[in-house]
């Protein structure tokens, strides 16, 4: 459903982060027939890769990871049902920044380096969607990666400049980590380690401690979407990103290029920045990214 009207945009930074943060709500509503864009802003040539077979790709050798997470991404969105992969100016406009301090984010084409012009490609894509839901990350990317900082900086600036040219999205979110939750999930997979399956967690991984945690946390949540019924749909799309992400046998977990062990979440969270929530349950928050308009 990419390219239809009134309906829900994401932006991303790079190829996966789709999934891993949003997966579960991107099928929430492409079930229930929403439009679903996601615009991603670099091919992700800096990301590092699990397992020998592409592990040439890389930034440092081939320089061809970038091109082959095209394929990965759009067999994720496949998996989501989130039509095809939309980049930001185009396939290759930014490069992947690689992380904080590196020397990939001294090159020109760099995603950290975009400028005005990242903000006009944008508010392009905004005036000719007309989306009622804007999503994208908190001012520190959820886990302080340049690129989802600049994620953030772009589209906080193209929703206000498109309100001047046409189009005032009804609804802008940041995506966030809710640390209460995450830290209870984390708990009962050691819990289940330890005490009722030992041995449960791939060969090579290990539980997160505490410092890994509170890095990726975030709060002030207002909204909730429930995600159980399609956890099958955002695991098929985990695992088409089989150079940055694997999903455990059980399906509870999965782990990144460090194989520090996370849990699959039945929720996702959101918090409202630009709009009015719309109606709340019983735990004071919204269920809903469309309730209200």
């Amino acid at each position: 459903m990419t390219g239809a009207t009134g309906g829900l945009l994401l932006v991303h930074a790079h190829p996966d982060d789709e999934t891993l943060t949003t997966g579960g709500t991107i099928a929430h509503y492409r079930r229930r027939g929403v439009p679903v864009t996601v615009v991603t802003c670099t091919l992700g040539e800096e990301g590092e890769v699990i397992g020998e077979r592409w592990s040439r790709l890389i930034a440092a050798e081939a320089d061809q990871l970038g091109g082959y997470r095209i394929g990965e991404l759009t067999a994720a969105l496949a998996a989501l049902d989130a039509g095809e992969p939309r980049f930001l100016g185009g396939p290759g406009r930014w490069r992947d920044s690689g992380m904080a301090g590196t020397p990939s984010a001294r090159n020109p084409r760099a995603f950290v380096n975009s400028g005005d012009a990242a903000v006009e490609a944008l508010v392009e894509v905004l005036v000719e969607l007309r989306p009622r839901v804007v999503v994208t990350y908190d001012p520190r990317g959820g886990y302080g990666h340049p690129d989802h900082i600049r994620a953030h900086e772009i589209t906080t600036e193209a929703v206000s400049v498109a309100a001047e040219r046409g189009w005032d999205v009804p609804k802008f979110y940041w995506t966030v980590t809710d640390a209460s939750l995450l830290r209870e999930h984390t708990a009962a997979l050691a819990r289940r380690t330890v005490d009722e399956l030992p041995g449960a967690l791939p060969k090579g991984w290990r539980l997160p401690v505490e410092p890994e945690l509170a890095a990726m946390s975030t709060g002030g949540v207002t909204t909730e979407v429930d995600v159980s019924d399609v956890l099958a749909a955002k695991r098929a799309a985990m695992r088409a990103h089989a150079t940055q992400v694997t999903v455990a046998p059980s399906g509870r977990e999965f782990a990144l290029s460090n194989n520090i062990a996370l849990p699959v979440l039945p929720v996702e969270h959101f918090r409202l920045v630009r709009g009015t929530l719309g109606e709340r349950g019983a735990d004071g928050l919204e269920h809903d990214l469309f309730s209200g308009i």
